[in-house]
């Protein structure tokens, strides 16, 4: 039997739940369902369904919970569930334009309050909207940011006070996940940085394998093993590029087996650069089995998308990361697999072999 103190709680919750449900609160909608005794079906509080007499009612946290207790959805639930996502979808996308756009970067507290939600229940929407966390959109805006201040005309403490750091203390703390090098060097063009490489040869032709601090910056697919070096001194046009030693080349062909026999998996450290979107996108196709195709539609449907098709494709595009990003198994709605980096024959063969 609960004390007279823990059944005040439940009081207050159901007070709370039952306000909600009453004023038919969207942010609410993550939180909880409510069911109604009466008509054996339940809802979510912000339901355009009749308002049920508050003794008929009882809550539940999930709607899998009322539906164990014997409840089924209203018929309401559809349109409801489009106009929660709707709305979670709008709210989200206006905190992200605070993020991008504010000079101080705004904290989770205010992210939460300006979207009228807890700061936990924020935090769970938007990771459920962007694939990403408050916290992790922020660093990556703050990120793109720094690299686009630090690549104009002016001081690196202007380029630094211009991403969003409100102390140069803060900026040195997380510098060097952010760019992979000092700031200095990094404004420099990547003058004093290192990056290792080595070109080998697989069954699709030549590989070339890039490693910089951070991790594997490239993995490039090719005929020609010269254009592949061409092609990350492109990338890296400042950076020093050292040919690395036979500890190094283990790594390639570590590589390489994945390559021949993609079923062994690929667990390497990954210097993924890009947009907080692309990031997405990357995290997505990681997430696509050996052996499986999908769209450019349905991984745009994946990451909450879904009129991104377009921007989903790009993203494939700009992947620098040959096969352990496995761009080679996004295909178009009608199953053709023309538009691949390293060639269409090579992600023919590929799907083939996964196949």
């Amino acid at each position: 039997m609960n004390s007279p103190k823990e059944m005040m709680i439940d009081q207050t919750i159901d007070d709370i739940r039952w306000n909600a449900v009453r004023m038919r609160d969207q942010s609410a909608d993550a939180s909880f369902v409510y069911a109604v005794k009466t008509t054996g079906v339940y809802c979510r509080p912000s339901s355009s369904a009749r308002l049920p007499k508050r003794e008929n009612v009882e809550y539940f946290d999930t709607p899998e919970a009322a539906e164990v207790a014997g409840y089924r959805a209203s018929r309401h639930s559809s349109a409801d569930r489009t106009a929660a996502a709707t709305q979670r979808a709008s709210l989200v996308a206006e905190a992200c334009r605070l993020i991008d756009a504010s000079e101080v970067q705004p904290n989770l507290e205010e992210l939460a309050k300006q979207a009228n939600m807890s700061p936990f229940h924020f935090h769970r929407v938007f990771k459920a909207e962007t694939g990403l966390t408050p916290k992790a959109y922020t660093s990556a805006s703050r990120a793109r940011r720094l690299r686009e201040e630090l690549s104009t005309p002016g001081t690196i403490t202007d380029a630094i006070y211009g991403a969003g750091f409100n102390s140069n203390s803060r900026f040195y703390e997380s510098s060097k996940g952010m760019l992979g090098m000092r700031a200095k060097d990094y404004k420099d063009g990547g003058l004093n940085s290192v990056i290792r490489f080595a070109v080998g040869e697989c069954s699709l032709g030549a590989i070339l394998v890039a490693q910089s601090q951070r991790g594997i910056c490239a993995i490039l697919l090719g005929d020609d093993p010269d254009l592949l070096v061409r092609d990350l001194q492109d990338q890296f046009r400042k950076a020093q590029l050292v040919g690395a030693d036979s500890e190094f080349e283990k790594l390639v062909a570590e590589v390489v087996g994945f390559i021949e026999a993609p079923a062994l998996g690929l667990n390497l450290p990954l210097d993924v650069r890009g947009t907080a979107f692309q990031e997405r996108v990357w995290q997505a196709l990681r997430e696509i089995p050996p052996g499986m195709t999908v769209s450019y539609a349905q991984v745009a449907e994946r990451i909450g998308s879904p009129k991104a098709v377009r921007a989903v494709a790009q993203a494939c595009g700009a992947n620098h990361i040959a096969v352990a990003i496995p761009c080679h198994r996004v295909v178009r709605r009608d199953g053709d697999i023309s538009g691949y980096r390293w060639g269409v024959e090579r992600k023919r063969e590929l799907l083939q072999r996964e196949a």
